[in-house]
């Protein structure tokens, strides 16, 4: 009988139920920089992905898949990123983010999608600079606690869904 009630909580724990307040936690921390870097307050670029985040905002199977596309680096200034764009909003170029929500679905089967929209390229001219950014965090808890294991962005044009570890496996196989 104690075994099923050890089995119980740690299924309690491992939906997600025991942290529903922490699930957003990394997503946060990586919007907050992320709004930074974009932000007209010449501050220094901040990676998203550096050693420290990497160790704690991201899970095991996105590290790894991480590392072996960091084999690969883009053309940029530090030769060590695997991608030559901001992986959030999905380009090269933005604006001060702008109307940034985040919210955060159920987990379901250990997932919990964290949705945040915000609108990139407001002080643009474009016919589409007042359209929303969506990007769809997959979190999932390790060693207790939530982290990122996918970063999924919405290609405007195709309506399709970009999962960036399936990107960063292309990239580690040179493509």
């Amino acid at each position: 009988m104690k075994t099923i009630a050890v089995v119980i909580a740690s299924l309690i724990a491992f939906s997600g139920i025991g942290h529903a307040a922490d699930i957003p936690a990394p997503v946060k921390e990586i919007m907050e920089a992320t709004k930074s870097n974009w932000a007209d307050n010449n501050s220094d670029w901040t990676d998203i992905f550096d050693a420290s985040r990497l160790d704690h905002l991201y899970s095991r199977d996105f590290v790894a898949r991480y590392q072996a596309a960091a084999q690969f680096p883009a053309v940029d200034d530090d030769g060590i990123s695997p991608f030559d764009y901001d992986v959030i909003v999905n380009g090269q170029d933005a604006c001060p983010l702008e109307d940034l929500t985040m919210a955060a679905a159920p987990v379901v089967d250990g997932v919990a999608e964290v949705t945040v929209r915000f609108r990139k390229s407001a002080c643009s001219d474009a016919p589409d600079a007042k359209d929303y950014t969506t990007v769809r965090f997959l979190v999932v808890e390790e060693g207790g606690k939530p982290v990122i294991d996918d970063i999924v962005t919405e290609n405007i044009e195709t309506q399709a869904r970009d999962s960036l570890k399936t990107t960063m496996a292309l990239i580690a196989k040179g493509q």
